[in-house]
């Protein structure tokens, strides 16, 4: 699958090329090189044009051969993003490589066809500033240092999917971004909020540390042990992020991205990331997360099971417990009505601990219980499952319909509602 990298014959453009020869030689991959001519100067300048262009196009191509890649090269015309867009997509390429907008460049390249490209490309664009690290790197000199941009979203795990694949490359030294709004997190997570704007309570850090972990755990096997540097934010995440990945001194910063439109862009990581980052930057859409054969299964390592200590409720702990692999961690919640006292939440306790199979512990599984109180239980229930970042949400439900479910309620209903987390739903087997 092919690399493509548009130039435009600037020094900056040179240097996006020798990354782009570099990455491709490393990946044993072809590498396309692609110049765009707008379609209203080969109207004025004819065949002369063509002739100036296809002999830059054929020096470039064999300056980048004698880096070790096989080069080929093309002459477009069009507009550059549509026509690199077009390009890319018809060769089936699995990154495009531009050199980053110059300083001099007005609201540093916004709208320019950079930001065109990084709107509309499926396959990731890696945004050039700087190629002495990855020659180093291509060399084995020395591990390139990447930051990735941690948070539970599908581009996330695209970009994750990307830095799995660069790791394979060579030695990635990975630190993991987090950034977030701690009166935000504390609420989703269901901990008491910050005392001040900016604070930081330790069981929401502890709890937020736990959860980037658990974020670029699927990264272990190909790259050397991560580590997540979180950080409260103030303001917009990218600035954040920039500035942890300067801190870091990393020499790539890589970001998923949504494809954000319009004023959607003044909240886009990706897109102030991508502008405002001292160092070259890989964009990653959600469309480029791995799928099909390819892609690997989830692993369920941590199971949330919850019951209200009735039949139906109970049959959900069996189902965790099965569900949990060896090594793995049940959680097993139950939710009390508000205001019950101390000793009525320990009795509880007891109760949930007698309902606890066997067999559970036997097979090596880490066992967690907990009590709470209170009157919204699907609120209750959907925070336990972010606090413990748990993959999968094991609960009974009577299966109510019609008038039954609307006058009654659901939780379960209610959970799968308010979580994007996976929930298996457990019924009574009817005669």
């Amino acid at each position: 699958m092919p690399i493509v990298c548009a130039t435009n014959f600037s020094d900056a453009a040179r240097r996006a090329c020798e990354a782009a020869a570099l990455l491709a030689r490393k990946a044993g991959e072809p590498l396309w090189v692609v110049h765009v001519l707008a379609t209203d100067s080969v109207r004025a300048f004819g065949k002369p044009l063509l002739e100036a262009a296809e002999a830059a196009l054929g020096d470039e191509a064999r300056r980048l051969e004698k880096l070790g890649a096989r080069v080929q090269r093309t002459l477009l015309t069009g507009k550059p993003d549509t026509a690199i867009q077009d390009f890319a997509m018809k060769q089936g390429a699995t990154l495009v490589v531009t050199s980053a907008p110059s300083q001099e460049t007005p609201f540093l390249g916004l709208g320019g066809t950079v930001d065109r490209l990084a709107q509309s490309l499926e396959v990731p664009l890696f945004v050039v500033r700087e190629v002495a690290a990855l020659e180093a790197w291509a060399r084995g000199a020395r591990p390139l240092k990447v930051m990735l941009g941690v948070d539970r979203s599908l581009p996330f795990e695209a970009a994750r999917d990307w830095v799995k694949e660069l790791c394979k490359l060579g030695p990635v030294e990975l630190v993991g971004g987090r950034v977030f709004w701690a009166h935000e997190e504390a609420q989703r997570l269901g901990l008491e909020h910050p005392a001040g704007f900016g604070e930081v309570t330790p069981e929401l850090r502890q709890a937020l540390e736990q959860e980037a972990a658990a974020l670029v755990e699927p990264l272990a096997r190909d790259c050397k042990p991560a580590r997540v540097r979180l950080e409260v934010g103030m303001g917009r995440i990218a600035d954040h992020l920039v500035s942890l990945a300067e801190k870091e001194k990393v020499d790539l910063l890589v970001v998923g991205t949504h494809h954000r439109r319009a004023l959607s862009k003044l909240w886009s990581v990706s897109h102030h990331a991508r502008r405002l980052a001292t160092m070259s930057v890989v964009c990653v859409p959600a469309h480029a997360a791995t799928r099909g054969p390819e892609a690997a299964p989830p692993q369920v390592r941590t199971v949330l099971a919850t019951t209200d200590f009735s039949e139906l409720g109970d049959r959900a702990i069996g189902y965790a417990c099965a569900l949990t692999p060896p090594g793995g961690t049940v959680h097993l919640l139950h939710v009390a009505p508000p205001q019950r006292t101390q000793e009525q939440l320990s009795a509880l306790r007891q109760q949930l601990e007698q309902k606890l199979p066997r067999a559970a512990v036997e097979g090596g599984r880490k066992v967690e219980l907990s009590v709470a109180s209170g009157s919204e239980v699907p609120d209750i229930i959907t925070q336990a499952a972010e606090r413990h970042s748990v993959d999968i949400i094991c609960m009974g439900t009577h299966g109510r319909t019609g008038v039954r479910r609307a006058v009654l309620g659901s939780v379960a209903q209610a959970v799968m509602a308010r979580s994007d987390r996976p929930v298996l739903l457990v019924r009574t087997p009817t005669a």
